[in-house]
């Protein structure tokens, strides 16, 4: 099975980057997925299940360990065709 995530944290400074947001694009970047595109409103990510899965659990930890008070995300399963 394959997935997409669309995160993004909060609270947004338009002026600088806040540290949590820092924090959850190292994370996905570093993340075992096949697409990531990291913007300023918004963050998407696709991969398999698990690696998907994995990266979700440590964007939540580490997000909000460095500051987020809001991580809203949204996760779907995608077809091949989707791509």
């Amino acid at each position: 099975m394959r997935l997409r995530v669309e995160f993004t944290t909060e609270p947004f400074d338009l002026d600088e980057a806040p540290a949590h947001a820092l924090v959850a694009r190292q994370v996905i970047e570093a993340a075992d997925l096949d697409a990531v595109d990291v913007g300023p409103f918004g963050n998407t990510a696709e991969g398999s299940a698990d690696s998907v899965l994995t990266a979700v659990d440590a964007l939540l930890r580490k997000t909000l360990e460095a500051g987020a008070t809001r991580v809203s995300l949204q996760v779907n399963v995608i077809e091949e065709s989707d791509r």
